[in-house]
């Protein structure tokens, strides 16, 4: 008989390239993300790169496109989908939609998602962008739960860079995309290893 644990189960939604969805199928190729398996990619974007990887990966995905469709309607199909794969985890990866509160409540405390700034500053939209044009000399990005508020929930891990007088926001953004690749891995490992616990804001390990 096997003693081996049953692996959490990644349920990533994505909606374009899906950069951070390909660092964490390869922390996983590569076993430094060990006890976890990516178990359907989902876009609500027909076209999206990412879902073109996925494939090519032989990794399960679907598309339900969201244009036109009223939020909740088109998050129940999500749900449906993510639970008919037995998802443990979902992880955003780019999607660019906010979720309905009825999602977020059917996986309460079990949504993460990754940011391009050091949360709470710069949340929404371009954050590479606010961040360039604020003038801050320490940029990063973060790993956060996902609850009912844009860009809020309490931050797992923060990884920072250095503002060069050189940068520009494009190269400001390729270098806060290399930390988000290490940082998504490195925080899905945290939350499956269980070894913490969530006081108000303060995500704290065990």
């Amino acid at each position: 008989m096997s003693t081996e644990a049953t692996p959490l189960r990644l349920g990533i939604l994505l909606s374009g390239r899906g950069s951070n969805f390909l660092a964490i199928a390869q922390s996983i190729r590569e076993r430094r993300l060990a006890g976890v398996e990516i178990a359907i990619v989902l876009s609500n974007v027909a076209e999206a790169a990412g879902i073109t990887a996925a494939v090519q990966l032989g990794v399960p995905c679907a598309v339900l496109v969201s244009k036109g469709r009223p939020r909740t309607e088109h998050d129940a199909d999500m749900i449906a989908t993510l639970r008919a794969h037995k998802v443990d985890l979902v992880c955003l990866a780019g999607y660019m939609r906010l979720l309905s509160p009825g999602f977020i409540a059917a996986f309460s405390n079990r949504i993460l998602n990754i940011h391009p700034s050091l949360l709470p500053a710069f949340p929404g939209l371009d954050a590479q962008q606010q961040t360039f044009e604020y003038g801050v000399k320490i940029a990063g990005c973060t790993v956060h739960f996902v609850d009912e508020h844009l860009d809020h929930g309490a931050i797992i891990l923060q990884r920072t860079v250095p503002v060069l007088d050189s940068d520009d926001a494009h190269s400001l953004a390729e270098r806060i995309l290399a930390e988000e690749h290490i940082a998504y891995t490195e925080a899905i490992a945290r939350v499956a290893s269980g070894e913490y616990e969530i006081q108000g804001r303060r995500y704290l390990k065990r």
